[in-house]
């Protein structure tokens, strides 16, 4: 039970990184981003094709998709999303759900149904190895980077004059612009650092599994329950929400089986949403 449990925080971890970009895009536009997923997978696809083109150098390939998805985050915001943001969710969510079919449609007749995976030294290495529990690397790093990716966001978006900006147009676009603010520029800045983690999401989900082009929507899953379990908007919630999702599912494959770890996580979210609607740190985020 201890392997189970451990292995469950560590999941929750790259849980955490799948749900944060979809938790920064809610938190600052009131929008859910229908196309998240297939935007890790598209980062995912990337990563594999520079990986190609630079020799299995997967460092320098996670760059070059970091750079790629934050031009293609500059260009969904600042040319369809803006342009319908001031009409209403709705527009928006529609937006962004027919960004979800092209990706999808795209990806798969350029590169098929076939499973592909990111060439990964970390995969089948074992931090530790004992009779108690065992620890992979690519779960251990995925935990580290989550961490270091929410104090990073955290201190960005706190103490510098970038973060306050978008903070400031997060609680009233109207009040920031009288102050001189560019709320569509802050919300441009927003989805290009939302795209950013989701290309490194995207790669640690490649490097982790085997992904197809249809596979978008189960990342969306995934990432929506984390966001609405930890509190939608919330860095810290979306952390406790990933360990919360990977704990609940490892430890469901434990008493009940592996056919039924998925449904065990989503009947914690389940309750969750019965019981605390707005998530686990709602009222933190309120604040």
């Amino acid at each position: 039970m201890l392997q189970y449990l451990v292995q469950g925080i560590l999941l929750g971890g790259l849980y955490a990184i799948i749900g944060i970009g979809m938790s920064m895009v809610f938190g600052i536009m009131r929008l859910t981003n229908l196309a998240h997923g297939d935007l890790m997978i598209l980062s995912a696809y990337l990563a594999l094709t520079f990986c190609d083109l630079l020799g299995g150098n997967l460092l320098l390939a996670t760059l070059f998709t970091i750079i790629a998805m934050v031009i293609i985050g500059f260009l969904i915001q600042a040319f369809l999303v803006n342009h319908v943001l001031s009409k209403g969710a709705e527009p928006a969510l529609l937006v962004t759900f027919g960004i979800s079919v092209f990706l999808a449609n795209l990806l798969h007749n350029i590169f098929s149904a076939d499973y592909q995976s990111l060439p990964n030294s970390l995969t089948n290495t074992q931090v530790i190895s004992t009779d108690l529990v065992s620890i992979s690397a690519i779960y251990l790093f995925s935990f580290v980077v989550a961490i270091l990716m929410i104090v990073g966001l955290h201190f960005l978006m706190q103490r510098t004059n970038f973060g306050r900006s978008i903070r400031a147009t997060s609680d009233d676009d109207m009040a920031a612009g009288l102050t001189g603010v560019n709320t569509k520029r802050a919300y441009v800045y927003a989805m290009m650092l939302s795209m950013a983690v989701t290309a490194v999401s995207g790669v640690l989900i490649g490097s982790t599994y085997t992904f197809n082009a249809s596979m978008g929507s189960s990342y969306l899953i995934i990432a929506f329950g984390v966001v609405v379990i930890g509190g939608m908007g919330s860095l810290i919630g979306t952390l406790l929400g990933g360990i919360v999702l990977g704990v609940a599912q490892l430890l469901g494959s434990y008493f009940l089986g592996t056919g039924v770890q998925l449904l065990v996580a989503y009947l914690v979210l389940l309750v969750v949403l019965a019981t605390r609607p707005n998530g686990l740190l709602a009222r933190a985020t309120r604040k």
